[in-house]
């Protein structure tokens, strides 16, 4: 299915002249924050050790969507800005202005957000939907079964205070999409809930893990549960 609707998209952009993606269409990735050593160093598993596994995943699959749809593709890149600002501190390094070279470096719009909320309202408005749809959407970050979560373990541990919840995907307008739209979260759990919520709610279908997922260095990120799979 994965691949099928993939096809599907790229079968709009011969259609449409071999130019929908400049023109016509929009690409979208949500890049989740790191957690904190505050509040992982003492777990058995802690999470992101290392502060770009979200950027890192995010940045591979960008190299193949430029392959894929060329130089001129309309890619935007929403980032949660705080986790970067936060995790900069414990790193002792500048991490927005490596987010912002990642940016230029592949001809991204790159745009900064605070809550789930301004996520949706640029799925819904962050260009004029009547003349550039959304043909993917994909996610890197935390989640669970039914959500996003933009900073977890950053402000609280093991929680978050900023998100996308199932409950809220019925304000994102169905008409945002191109038919066949490709719509994956890379995050943990999500096809167990959310997945079938997003279809109810926009119509197109969003792949997603049956249990954890593992963020690579060299590769995008692996099913890691014993019976994980890709569902949607």
């Amino acid at each position: 299915m994965r691949r099928f609707s993939l096809l599907l998209v790229l079968l709009f952009t011969l259609v449409s002249g071999g130019n929908a993606f400049a023109r016509n269409t929009e690409w979208i990735i949500v890049v989740g924050g790191p957690s904190l050593y505050q509040w992982e160093h003492y777990k058995t598993y802690p999470h992101d050790h290392w502060w770009a596994n979200f950027i890192r995943a995010a940045r591979l699959r960008t190299e193949q969507l430029r392959g894929q749809l060329g130089p001129d593709a309309l890619i935007t890149w929403l980032v949660y800005k705080q986790g970067y600002l936060d995790r900069a501190q414990q790193e002792h390094q500048d991490l927005i202005g490596f987010i912002n070279s990642v940016g230029d470096k592949y001809r991204l719009n790159l745009v900064y957000f605070h809550a789930g909320s301004e996520v949706i309202n640029y799925l819904n408005s962050g260009q004029p939907r009547r003349e550039t749809k959304i043909a993917g959407f994909e996610y890197f970050g935390h989640s669970n079964r039914a959500c996003f979560m933009f900073d977890y373990s950053n402000v609280l541990d093991s929680a978050s205070k900023s998100w996308l919840h199932e409950n809220d995907l019925s304000k994102i307008q169905r008409t945002d999409f191109v038919y066949g739209a490709y719509v994956k979260s890379w995050g943990c759990h999500t096809g167990e809930e959310m997945s079938k919520k997003w279809h109810a709610a926009t119509g197109t279908h969003m792949i997603g893990a049956i249990g954890k997922t593992q963020f690579m260095m060299e590769e995008l990120p692996i099913l890691t549960s014993e019976n994980g799979k890709w569902v949607n």
